[in-house]
């Protein structure tokens, strides 16, 4: 299994990014999620059912409508019983990337991830975009800096 730090990078290497649990509710994490890649310039789409934009981005519906999927890696911010019907979209779908952000994983969810064979493209043991991004991305580039 590929490590946390190798899992995040990966992640981070994606130039376009989607957002499940963002909302007009500007104290939730779904949205300070959203807001962390709208504030690095960060190709973002925010997914919900309901509202047509967020953020001052329109939005999608579902994973489903994502215009390019496979090309596209997914933060999610919700409660374990959404995230595991996302999970599913998403490895439908061919998502080749997940952020699943502290908490909103529960144990069907880790079960999901680990019988269909998605442990090494998914984060979901306690890592935090927020906390954890800014220094990865820092990293990346100075490795690219010494190229």
């Amino acid at each position: 299994m590929a490590t946390s730090i190798k899992k995040q990078r990966f992640f981070l290497t994606h130039k376009k990014y989607a957002v499940v649990g963002a909302s007009t509710d500007q104290s939730k994490w779904g949205t300070k999620i959203l807001q962390w890649y709208i504030a690095r310039n960060m190709d973002v789409t925010p997914v919900h059912p309901t509202n047509a934009e967020l953020e001052g981005l329109k939005t999608t519906k579902s994973i489903d409508e994502l215009p390019s999927p496979k090309e596209t890696a997914l933060s999610i911010i919700t409660p374990g019983k959404i995230t595991i019907r996302l999970l599913e979209q998403a490895k439908a779908q061919g998502v080749p990337a997940i952020w699943i952000q502290p908490g909103a994983a529960d144990k069907d969810c880790v079960e999901y991830i680990t019988n269909n064979g998605m442990t090494d493209r998914v984060l979901w043991q306690g890592e935090c975009l927020w906390r954890d991004g800014d220094g990865v991305l820092g990293s990346m580039v100075q490795e690219r800096a010494l190229m």
